[in-house]
């Protein structure tokens, strides 16, 4: 009678419901703005799904015929909340149609134009730990203007842990990213010139300028290292004036 080798296991069928969908979500909090950007590949494995996936969502109220034509490179107001998550596709969206059903319901319960990013942040911690024995697997970045008008960025784990930061990077490039936005947004490790490294350069804000330079080229340094990272770069701006968008180009490989 034949007999099985020695040390061998039996096959094992297993069920898992997750895929890891590859791309990086980076946010930073300015002074009176906030950026949101991520690249647009959604790849699994070695294959890609597709070069146009948006991660990011501005999520504003309706936009008046006046603000459209007083703003016509504006896609949402001053009130807006940008909304990016990265890491399940699938999950991703869910959890994005679900917060703008509860940012209406509250608009309309509380009879009030839009949501608070306090408020906001508390609703994204509430549905994601309703959700912790079945979790959404995303990394989840929420920014807006807080209510003086400063930058805001709150960032989640899958389970609802959140913090108000002043950058963050998710995904698959954010051991790149992260330790770049450390030094240069952070000043972690920056030191005065000629003090010997005893002086800490003070901690300020950058211009929105410097930052939009920082994230071009935090993306397209990631794309040479990840093969998840690339195809184009979705910026999302928000400040007084409203939530605009651009477009840029990376690695197509």
């Amino acid at each position: 009678m034949m007999t099985g080798q020695h040390g061998s296991q039996p096959i094992q069928h297993q069920f898992n419901p997750y895929s890891d969908n590859g791309g990086t979500l980076l946010g930073i909090a300015g002074e009176d703005f906030a950026i949101l950007a991520s690249d647009t590949r959604q790849s699994v494995d070695y294959s890609i799904n597709t070069r146009l996936s948006h991660k990011i969502k501005a999520i504003s109220p309706s936009l008046t015929a006046e603000f459209k034509a007083q703003n016509p490179k504006m896609i949402g107001t001053k009130n807006s909340i940008l909304f990016g998550t990265n890491g399940f596709s699938a999950d991703g969206d869910a959890l994005t149609r679900q917060f703008e059903e509860n940012w209406k319901w509250y608009v309309h319960d509380q009879n009030k134009s839009a949501m608070s990013m306090q408020s906001a942040a508390r609703n994204v911690q509430h549905l994601l730990y309703g959700k912790r024995f079945f979790p959404y697997y995303v990394h989840t970045i929420i920014c807006g203007l807080d209510e003086e008008g400063k930058g805001c960025l709150y960032s989640f784990d899958p389970v609802g842990s959140y913090e108000r930061e002043q950058c963050r990077v998710g995904g698959a490039g954010a051991s790149l990213i992260m330790p770049f936005l450390d030094n240069q947004v952070n000043f972690k490790n920056q030191y005065i010139p000629g003090t010997n490294s005893t002086e800490r350069r003070k901690v300020d804000y950058l211009s929105l300028d410097e930052c939009l330079k920082l994230v071009k080229d935090a993306f397209t340094s990631v794309t040479e290292r990840h093969i998840t990272v690339g195809d184009g770069l979705e910026i999302f701006i928000i400040d007084k004036n409203g939530v605009r968008c651009e477009y840029h180009d990376l690695k197509k490989d």
